[in-house]
């Protein structure tokens, strides 16, 4: 029932428009009640009732109100919105050589990244919004701890399965290792997206714009199967909102991790580009993010085109950082991972810190782009870029575990390639992969490998 849908209402999420002002730095404490007073009208009035123009007005009304708040004193960072700006507070010191490869070198990081992406999706999908210690609880169940292999249905005990069923947890559909019994990963949005990408450019090459993307989605993604920040700019699209207003307009879900999980395959055709990744993801993530949510998806896509300049995931990190404002709360949160890697701290001495300053159960909590960003880069570091512990490590962490399983896994995919990939990874979906895109409902690693080569070569041309 469309009632019960989530992200189409706003006064629903006044709390989490309210606590994302406060992340954006704006003094709103004195809206507190106001927001309370609203809470309390949503559960006695929305009762049973799919909309109400007088309380989504009058919950847009107090958004608004929070958004001519002045900042905190001693909030200084620096975060704009626009690739112009972005590209002016970014430190831009490491420009894009011309590098050549040949065409069994991109087969081999192509497929490598799409295995990457499929199989860390798939590994971290039956733990996704679980809290860590519940997680690691289930890992140890299973025999299966630390994590080092896929998570399946047949090693869970009854009373482990009977916890992950509890009513009210969190448990977005787990879908396990072994649940994949038509040699296929099944549809994902973090699988969708990528593959997404891939059709965009089929039909609009490298020069799309916003607008594509977003009439894009409106014909090949079902609205339904978006999520939080992407429904709503779909929404936007569909009452005549074009980018970049419809990454704004009623989004209190604006910076979080949606676009950071679409910017794999604008780093895949720009491999050993990363500024060049990083201005394609920006004119996908401007749909539907800003701030913080759009440099998420220009720091990962960076990752994808450098994972060939570099094994050293320090220099990697870098290249990452390269591309988004030096003066963000992202580049301050990636610094900090380095800073505590460097200081000897261990995996789950940083996690802990991460806990701290994201807690993940806050209102804006394991679905934000900050902490799981600082996820993504300590997997890289504490893994050294190998690519089992790297995928494991992201998805032990907790948070959005599917995400930053697939994100790592490109990373090192891409820069393991398939060929060095242990061959347990592959082993749920030897026949490809399930999506939601339009034309692409199944498509094979090989398939997927060969279109993202002939994409690059047409971009930079044939190199051997």
């Amino acid at each position: 029932m469309i009632q019960n849908e989530p992200w189409l209402r706003f006064a629903y999420e006044i709390r989490t428009e309210y606590e994302q002002c406060r992340m954006e730095g704006l003094d709103v404490e004195r809206f507190e009640k106001s927001v309370e007073q609203i809470e309390k009208k949503v559960a006695s009035v929305y009762a049973g009732t799919s909309f109400d123009a007088d309380l989504e007005r009058e919950a847009w009304e107090l958004a608004c109100e929070m958004h001519k708040s002045p900042k905190l004193e001693g909030f200084d960072f620096v975060e704009p919105s626009t690739l112009e700006e972005i590209e002016k507070e970014s430190p831009n010191r490491i420009p894009d050589g011309n590098p050549a490869f040949d065409d069994a070198f991109l087969q081999d990081r192509f497929r490598g990244a799409w295995i990457g992406r499929i199989g860390g999706c798939l590994l971290g999908k039956p733990v996704e919004g679980w809290r860590r210690e519940d997680s690691w609880e289930m890992m140890k169940d299973c025999k299966n701890f630390p994590l080092n292999r896929y998570i399946r249905l047949a090693d869970m005990s009854p009373a482990m399965l009977k916890q992950a069923q509890t009513p009210g947890n969190f448990r977005c559909n787990p879908c396990y290792a072994d649940f994949a019994t038509d040699g296929m990963s099944p549809s994902d949005d973090d699988t969708n997206y990528t593959v997404f990408a891939m059709r965009l450019l089929d039909t609009y090459g490298q020069s799309f714009s916003s607008d594509d993307v977003l009439s894009s989605w409106m014909r090949w993604i079902p609205m339904l199967n978006t999520c939080t920040a992407e429904r709503v700019a779909y929404r936007n699209g569909a009452i005549g909102i074009a980018p970049p207003g419809s990454a704004s307009f009623r989004n209190p879900y604006r910076e979080w991790i949606g676009a950071q999980i679409r910017g794999d395959y604008f780093g895949y055709v720009n491999l050993g580009r990363p500024h060049a990744a990083a201005r394609m993801a920006f004119r996908d993530a401007a749909i539907s993010h800003v701030k913080n949510g759009i440099y998420g998806e220009m720091f990962c896509a960076a990752l994808m085109a450098g994972a060939v300049l570099t094994d050293d995931m320090k220099k990697l990190l870098s290249i990452g950082l390269d591309v988004i404002p030096a003066r963000s709360r992202l580049n301050r949160d990636i610094r900090l991972v380095l800073e505590w890697y460097e200081a000897g701290l261990s995996y789950e001495e940083v996690l802990d810190r991460i806990v701290e300053m994201y807690p993940p159960y806050a209102r804006n909590g394991w679905v934000y782009t900050n902490p799981n960003t600082m996820i993504v880069a300590t997997a890289l570091l504490y893994s050294r870029g190998e690519f089992g512990p790297a995928v494991c490590r992201a998805v032990q962490a907790a948070y959005d575990t599917d995400c930053n399983g697939a994100t790592v896994g490109s990373v090192v995919g891409i820069l393991n390639g398939a060929d060095r990939i242990d061959p347990q990874w592959t082993e749920p979906f030897p026949n490809g992969l399930h999506t939601q895109i339009d034309g692409y409902q199944i498509v094979t690693v090989d398939q997927l490998a060969s279109k993202t080569k002939a994409h690059y070569l047409k971009i930079y041309g044939k190199q051997n």
